[in-house]
């Protein structure tokens, strides 16, 4: 579970992110939404732990800069961050002794096999185009196998089959009762497997629906966005 209380972000005079408060429940698939500027990008930094601010943010009911959330939390970067001179299966390897996991080789193998990686497992992380580093970056965040998971505009990069692959997995992850957020521009890549609504807009969080109340309005995604973003 993530649970964000009161989160307040302010760069100099500029307020990023205004008091916010919201949750996401294990085996829930959440997606935060919202316009250039809103905040996404700082409360999205906020969680992973790369900002300093006020308020409060719990991962599986630890503080999220603590050791505990950590082991607990996996993150996918709109830009992947691989290193240059690390081939394809050292940056699992590196990621299974960082994190401790035992016997991660069986894991690894399949999630490289299920992204197309596993012919690729000798390349350097300089060698691979934008779409494979982000299928590596995917790879990194699960071999843990964490109960919270963050990913920032996945599908970006990703060739058809690779997306189609990645919505799969996050309606996996939700059947084994992880919390998943994601953030996107991207409405249509995202129609079909969320189950709540975050819209961002002027640093506050503006909206927060569920699939079902939106159903029962007979509103779309992309129709509700528009309609609490632009008035």
């Amino acid at each position: 579970m993530l649970n964000i209380i009161n989160l307040t972000k302010q760069y100099d005079k500029t307020l990023a992110v205004d008091n916010i408060s919201f949750e996401v429940k294990s085996g829930e698939i959440a997606v935060l939404l919202g316009p250039n500027g809103a905040g996404k990008s700082t409360t999205i930094k906020s969680i992973a732990g790369l900002l300093r601010y006020t308020g409060s943010i719990e991962i599986s009911n630890f503080p999220n800069k603590s050791l505990e959330a950590k082991r607990l939390f996996g993150y996918v970067p709109e830009v992947p961050a691989l290193y240059d001179m690390l081939t394809v299966y050292e940056h699992l390897e590196f990621i299974a002794h960082a994190y401790n996991v035992s016997n991660y080789q069986q894991k690894a193998e399949i999630l490289l096999k299920r992204f197309e990686l596993d012919d690729k497992r000798d390349k350097l992380g300089k060698e691979l185009s934008k779409g494979m580093q982000q299928k590596v970056s995917i790879c990194c965040a699960l071999l843990p196998e964490p109960e919270v998971i963050l990913f920032d505009e996945p599908m970006i990069g990703l060739d058809p089959k690779a997306i189609k692959e990645l919505k799969k997995l996050l309606l996996e992850l939700k059947e084994q009762g992880k919390t998943v957020i994601i953030s996107t521009h991207i409405i249509d890549s995202i129609e079909e497997i969320w189950d709540k609504v975050l819209i961002m807009n002027n640093a506050k969080i503006v909206l927060v629906k569920t699939r079902e109340e939106l159903a029962q309005e007979a509103q779309s995604l992309e129709d509700i966005f528009f309609k609490v973003t632009e008035g």
